[in-house]
């Protein structure tokens, strides 16, 4: 649920991440079995869930490296740092040594299915980020072509949609269209893909940062079931909410509660919290053929 590495700087920890600083260049992303649902973070750990977030992003990153370099340098403690390394027991598989960069301040959301928040959006507007999108779709409905919606980053609480004008404000011109379109050209590799493998990938948000020499590259993770929504192909149905391979489920849950979605966050019954871990280990097993 938590690390504390003798040796290393702990730089943040984040609703899922805890970030330390290797050296001026370097960073170490552990990826913990905290879950974070509502923008809280749930008492309970989801069992292996820190291992799937790291493997998973590991395999999307070398698969679309052609389209845009990414931050990862090993996610093999054994070829770390010896500073690392002596942590190895803790944090092998579930570790990423990673180029530090200038992160950008947005989240790079590509949607591809109207659900979630933009389900919400568009019952009321009739648009989605500045989208105006065609009448009388339903809740999970495939969209005319994906879309391009960023969001403001928030440590804590509520990330925000917004359109690409106030994106533009926030990063320039320049950069935003270059996100923009990397960000589209991932999704439409990685939807064909999932799909070839009996999986939806209904949104997705990327991250990205500026590294040394001033190249825009991938960072974070990616492609996971916390970043993104994934169905079951075999099982879609517009008109209602999927059934997913993703956290959803755990938001079913805490929606049957009388909870107001405000900290604390109530613990989760252990078998939600265990038939979470299958999901997010069968959506690994589908997407690269292997067992983790």
């Amino acid at each position: 649920m938590q690390t504390s590495l003798a040796g290393l700087s702990l730089s943040r920890r984040g609703k899922v991440r805890d970030v330390y600083a290797v050296d001026a260049e370097h960073f170490l992303i552990i990826a913990t079995d905290r879950i974070s649902a509502f923008d809280c973070i749930l008492p309970t750990p989801i069992a292996r869930k820190g291992e799937v977030l790291t493997a998973l992003s590991g395999f999307w990153f070398e698969r679309l490296k052609e389209i845009t370099p990414h931050h990862l340098l090993t996610a093999n403690v054994e070829e770390m740092p010896e500073v690392v390394r002596q942590h190895a027991e803790v944090l092998r598989g579930r570790t990423m040594y990673v180029r530090r960069t200038d992160v950008f301040p947005v989240e790079c959301v590509v949607r591809g299915y109207l659900v979630g928040s933009g389900w919400k959006d568009y019952k009321r507007t009739g648009e989605v980020c500045g989208h105006r999108l065609p009448e009388n779709l339903r809740e999970s409905d495939q969209l005319p072509e994906p879309i391009f919606t960023p969001a403001t980053k928030a440590e804590e609480g509520h990330d925000e949609n917004i359109s690409e004008a106030q994106m533009r404000d926030i990063v320039g011109a320049e950069v935003t269209e270059a996100l923009r379109d990397t960000s589209l050209r991932l999704y439409q590799e990685a939807s064909e893909y999932a799909r070839s493998r009996g999986i939806i990938i209904a949104d997705t948000k990327f991250e990205f940062g500026r590294d040394g020499e001033g190249n825009i590259i991938l960072i974070d993770e990616a492609l996971t079931p916390d970043s993104s929504r994934f169905w079951p192909a075999d099982e879609y149905e517009p008109g209602r909410s999927q059934p997913s391979f993703d956290k959803q489920f755990v938001r079913d849950y805490l929606e049957s509660l009388d909870w107001d979605k405000t900290p604390p966050a109530p613990p989760l019954p252990q078998e939600v919290a265990d038939a979470t871990t299958e999901r997010y280990l069968e959506a690994y097993r589908l997407l690269t053929g292997k067992e983790l």
